[in-house]
């Protein structure tokens, strides 16, 4: 764990210093492999399209713990698989595309790099907040979980499965694309429902929690399963909402956009900074044990 956490802070650091890093990735070679599946179909492609990358990763974390210094050849492989699994475009980057934009026609087009489904992103503090919300959950916060408890092939497969479950443009068949799609959402829960928690800690407790609450009442109890993990966007939403009715009401909406993403951006930094500190209090407590 604390060899994770150290590869994590050095990915953090790497990419917010030089953001270009997670633009080397691109999707060229998954995509390849993908299509080389072609002749296969249903649930059985989605596994064997995840599983191959996951096992070949596995197999060299495994030769490289023969090799002297593993530990350091760790390190860096690890470290190459997180930077890989933050792209192909850098979450904080595409934030400050929007806020730098010189006009709103850009920053409206810049606000599309949010969405990884295809779907438009309307501009209104609302709903780029909750397009944000699910950007940082599948960036960020979803590839740290799964690989601070599974290591690189944790994060490797959240990352894959993401793009083969919401990715358009990739050629499936329906039933593969519904197999990874469902176990995209279902590698989401368990970061999704995490980060409900800690954006009410950093944020308006009532306001998310109550949305929260709301939405698994009703909704039925699968429903999160087949279309994803809409708690969370409602408690992005209504996050949002709270805020934007303490100040000028809903005037605000649409004249303060960027300084609603401003402060949701430093939400979610305080967000990221409670999930650090969490796993080093794990470290440290293994230290002391």
């Amino acid at each position: 764990m604390a060899v994770s956490l150290l590869t994590a802070l050095i990915a953090l650091g790497l990419v917010h210093v030089a953001p270009q890093l997670t633009h080397w990735r691109g999707d060229g070679g998954f995509r390849r492999w993908v299509a080389q599946l072609g002749d296969t179909s249903g649930p059985a492609r989605a596994t064997v399209t995840l599983g191959v990358p996951v096992v070949l990763c596995l197999l060299v974390m495994w030769l490289i713990g023969l090799m002297p210094a593993s530990d350091l050849l760790r390190l860096i492989f690890s470290l190459v698989v997180l930077l890989y699994c933050f792209g192909p475009h850098a979450f904080e980057a595409d934030l400050e595309a929007i806020l730098k934009a010189p006009d709103q026609p850009s920053r409206e087009a810049a606000a599309q790099a949010l969405s990884d489904d295809g779907e438009a992103v309307q501009w209104n503090a609302i709903a780029l907040g909750e397009a944000t919300a699910y950007a940082a959950l599948r960036r960020r916060f979803g590839v740290l979980l799964w690989f601070f408890i599974l290591g690189p092939a944790g994060a490797l497969l959240y990352r894959l499965a993401q793009t083969m479950g919401h990715d358009p443009s990739l050629r499936l068949d329906p039933q593969a694309h519904n197999a990874a799609r469902a176990f995209a959402n279902v590698a989401d829960w368990l970061p999704a429902q995490l980060m409900v928690f800690t954006l009410a800690l950093v944020g308006h407790w009532d306001a998310v929690i109550g949305a929260w609450k709301r939405w698994h009442q009703q909704q039925s109890p699968n429903s999160w399963y087949v279309e994803g993990p809409g708690f969370l966007g409602a408690a992005a939403r209504a996050d949002v909402r709270v805020d934007i009715e303490a100040g000028d009401g809903y005037a605000e909406e649409r004249t303060d956009i960027i300084g609603e993403l401003i402060r949701l951006r430093g939400a979610l930094l305080r967000a990221l900074l409670a999930w650090l500190s969490v796993v080093a209090l794990v470290v440290l407590a293994g230290w002391m044990a």
